[in-house]
């Protein structure tokens, strides 16, 4: 599955200096306490999607079955890096016949394709708590690039001793650029599904044992 934190934890580059701004920006303190790996609570998270349904409501789903790997640098958050690896038959809009249409072969197909991914490529630091995540996304064995922002939500040691960051991410993509093109036109016009798919993620990440 080539989660990247069970191998390139010992190539990870180093802040030559403490305390020393990178590229000319002074990043926060808060911000370089949480360099090091880190992973998902799914029970805590959520990483799900909207789109628009008959042109006049939004439907909402998300996936509740993955693998994921983070390393966030503080010091340098170009090094920052994500994958995350979802099972597309752990998808819940609520309505059990909706579900059974998404992974089947008009969507997700996940007899041949049973997985998806986000690979992030770049990171960029856009100020304050803003970044701007690339990444490769494949779907149906179809790999695009796509720009995901996060904003950092915060940080806590909660009651078990379990040091958390939470991040909001977001991004927009068009789901038939990855070969999801089934759809039904309206009699009065437009379609019954969106082309347009906005995903969200709602992390809680929890610090990963050394």
């Amino acid at each position: 599955m080539g989660i990247f934190s069970r191998r390139q934890t010992a190539t990870v580059e180093r802040p030559q200096a403490e305390g020393a701004p990178v590229g000319g920006v002074a990043l926060d303190p808060a911000l370089r306490a949480l360099t090091g790996h880190w992973s998902i609570d799914a029970p805590h998270s959520r990483i799900g999607f909207s789109v628009r349904h008959a042109m006049v409501t939004t439907v909402r789903g998300a996936f509740g079955d993955y693998d994921s790997a983070l390393y966030f640098d503080g010091d340098r958050p170009s090094e920052s890096r994500a994958e995350l690896v979802i099972r597309v038959a752990s998808v819940d809009t609520g309505v059990d016949q909706r579900d059974a249409h998404l992974v089947g072969t008009d969507f997700f197909d996940a007899n041949r394709f049973p997985e998806m991914a986000f690979r992030s490529t770049s990171a960029v630091h856009e100020g304050g708590e803003s970044f701007r995540m690339t990444g490769n996304l494949t779907i149906r064995d179809v790999t695009r690039p796509v720009d995901l922002q996060l904003d950092y939500l915060g940080s806590v040691l909660d009651p078990f001793g379990y040091e958390r960051a939470g991040f909001d991410g977001t991004t927009t993509i068009d789901r038939t650029d990855w070969g999801l093109v089934y759809n039904q036109r309206l009699a009065a016009g437009g379609t019954m599904v969106s082309e347009k798919v906005r995903l969200q993620f709602d992390i809680s990440a929890v610090r990963s044992a050394a």
